[in-house]
């Protein structure tokens, strides 16, 4: 058993297994074996759509609440390049493919569920849902065409001088400030869309 928690591949492999597992001992127990169609296709999306978002909203959260505030109060300033050189961009790695793959999940699903249009153009029944995903859009823009090219030249993962290091600090902070605000908007719009009449 303890295997399978010394790896991060392995224990989400177990995860996808237990979960498995579950669908199957259910469906059979209930006798509502679950049949490969649409509604299943689209629930499948729907929950790799939040899997993905939570992973994404979970690292910005955990970029903004602790790691960029705690940085500072890092003692030698010297213990600081073991965030700096391995755990930023590995976060941000898991952080911008997150972004991406929860837009992507998130627009095939309105996609299957023939309401992308009317969403993305803000059509009366759709305009929560439309706002989130215009929201979510904004967003992932940031992730990849802001906070990813200034956050390489600060942690030095592509040559940039002290002046253009310096630079790219508060861009990078501003923009994801900016989406920790925006998630709190964008998660309400994609949750409420069920119960909104406009």
């Amino acid at each position: 058993m303890g295997a399978i928690f010394t790896s991060p591949g392995r224990t989400v492999t177990a995860g996808v297994v237990l979960l498995i597992l579950i669908v199957v001992v259910v469906g059979l127990a209930t006798g509502s074996m679950t049949k490969i169609n649409h509604d299943w296709a689209t629930f499948i999306m729907r929950w790799l759509h939040v899997m993905s978002g939570v992973l994404w909203i979970g690292l910005l959260w955990y970029l903004n609440f602790v790691q960029v505030p705690t940085m500072p109060t890092i003692q030698p300033v010297e213990s600081r390049t073991a965030i700096t050189k391995y755990i930023a961009p590995s976060v941000l790695f898991y952080f911008r493919y997150a972004a991406l793959a929860t837009v992507i999940t998130g627009l095939l699903l309105a996609w299957m569920q023939f309401y992308l249009v009317e969403a993305l153009t803000l059509q009366k029944g759709k305009v929560m849902i439309g706002i989130g995903m215009w929201m979510a859009l904004i967003m992932a823009f940031n992730v990849w065409f802001i906070i990813w090219p200034n956050q390489q030249k600060i942690l030095g993962l592509v040559e940039a001088t002290a002046e253009q290091k310096a630079a790219a600090a508060k861009p990078a902070l501003y923009a994801s400030r900016f989406n920790t605000m925006f998630s709190i908007g964008m998660l309400y719009c994609m949750v409420a869309q069920q119960n909104a009449t406009v």
